[in-house]
């Protein structure tokens, strides 16, 4: 429950991801034999590629890792983290559904009835048991992907014990956000009647809004170290973009994004003053300064083009519409299947279940918002900088030292991608140059 109730912080996390796919993750299991069994082809597939296919990459060199990759080394390792996401989020929705319909649910409603005396307390214990036992159990996929797929192709720079101390951050962080947040949602689910949804869906857009206002100053340094932009002459080019565009920002950060990875990035957060652009040292190391400026102009198109408050808009939407649509398709379940209410413990996952399937469906069409939104901030950052010619090798830089598929499949990109692909973004970088955009 509480991964579920704290889901609506997607919509807030900084547009710090210029350059790779996004890839949703569902609940958090694996399980049944069957399950196994009917994944176990590709599973063997993906653990023979990884470990026998994959480029065997000197971890001591950073930039020579990424040079030494070759396209089909970036095909192999996008085909691989495809694969396990997949088989990831065909198992966390066959195991929710095997926990709401089989009769685990009730079971362990009655176990926490013994084990708690009030209502709130019985609630809080029957997820604690749930996503305890379901994130043990997704923990050796979750590791494998994150941590061993990553190693294998030269990428990560976190030992083991980063690994699990960031983990543990993102656990730790998920309870105290979440367990206030799934008391109201059940409180609602007591109290409010068939209007719950209602009074839930303004409550987690008002707590998007605060989470995208606090995030830069709050979550974000849990994870890396924040420092300004010394001055420079990247500094000063970038300035004088701001100044420029007339923009204000709160400021230019950089971010120890070598802590964790080999990967470049960079991305625009937060709202009203304390919008931010925040910078990765592998970025600042690795690129030019004409790249890092167009780079930069990207995230200013994203700030110019207002997409935080308008994803947030649109997310809000879709979270009224979810609710609501799910609220209906639940209370025909709950009548149905004999249960005792919208809050009987037995019934929640249920719900949840629902919920998880409309997003699954509504992927496609966030995806296709974000594309939107980032080839508008590609535009944006070849008018303002007439510089096609750096954003093509900024392109290219990326492609390598991200492993990033330059064309994948039109339907990997149409259901998983909330980016263009690579090789989309230089063509129309290219097509700039024909229009006769100056080439430095």
């Amino acid at each position: 429950m509480i991964r579920y109730v704290c889901l609506y912080t997607e919509i807030v996390r900084p547009r710090a991801t210029i350059f790779q796919p996004r890839r949703h993750n569902l609940f958090i299991t694996r399980i049944p034999r069957q399950i196994i069994l009917t994944c176990a082809a590709p599973l063997a597939y993906i653990t023979i590629v990884s470990v026998n296919g994959g480029p065997h990459m000197d971890d001591d060199s950073r930039t020579g890792a990424q040079a030494a990759a070759s396209p089909e080394d970036a095909k192999r390792y996008a085909r691989i983290k495809l694969v396990v996401g997949l088989v990831d989020g065909v198992l966390d929705l066959a195991c929710l559904a095997l926990f709401a319909f089989s009769g685990i649910a009730a079971r362990l409603a009655a176990l926490s009835a013994g084990l708690a005396a009030g209502e709130y307390s019985r609630f809080l214990v029957f997820f604690a048991i749930a996503g305890a036992c379901f994130g043990i159990l997704g923990a050796p996929l979750s590791f494998y992907s994150g941590y061993v797929i990553e190693h294998r192709f030269g990428l990560s720079t976190l030992s083991v014990f980063g690994w699990l101390r960031d983990r543990l951050k993102s656990a730790i962080l998920s309870i105290v956000i979440g367990v206030p947040v799934a008391l109201l949602f059940y409180f609602l689910l007591k109290s409010a009647g068939s209007s719950w949804w209602m009074y839930f869906g303004a409550g987690v857009f008002v707590l998007g809004i605060v989470f995208a206002r606090l995030a830069p100053l709050v979550i974000f340094p849990l994870f890396y170290t924040f420092t300004p932009l010394e001055p420079g002459q990247v500094r000063e080019a970038l300035e004088g973009l701001l100044s420029r565009e007339g923009v204000s920002i709160s400021g230019i950060f950089v971010f120890d994004m070598s802590r964790e990875t080999r990967k470049a990035n960079a991305g625009f957060t937060g709202l009203g003053k304390g919008r931010r652009i925040i910078l990765g040292d592998t970025l600042l190391r690795e690129f030019s300064a004409d790249e890092i400026r167009v780079i930069f102009a990207h995230e200013l198109g994203h700030l110019s083009g207002r997409h935080i408050p308008k994803n947030i808009l649109i997310s809000g939407a879709l979270i009224f519409l979810s609710l609501g649509a799910c609220s209906a398709a639940y209370s025909a379940a709950i009548s149905s299947l004999g249960l005792a209410g919208p809050h009987d413990l037995a019934a929640i996952p249920i719900l949840l279940f629902f919920l998880s399937v409309l997003s699954l469906a509504l992927m496609p069409f966030t995806n296709a918002v974000s594309r939107a939104f980032e080839r508008a901030a590609d535009r944006h950052a070849l008018e303002v900088t007439n510089d096609p010619s750096s954003f093509i090798s900024a392109m290219e830089k990326i492609a390598v030292r991200n492993l990033a598929d330059r064309e994948p499949h039109p339907a990997v990109e149409f259901f998983f991608h909330g980016h263009p692909s690579i090789g989309k973004r230089i063509q129309f970088a290219r097509a700039g140059i024909q229009e006769g955009l100056p080439v430095k």
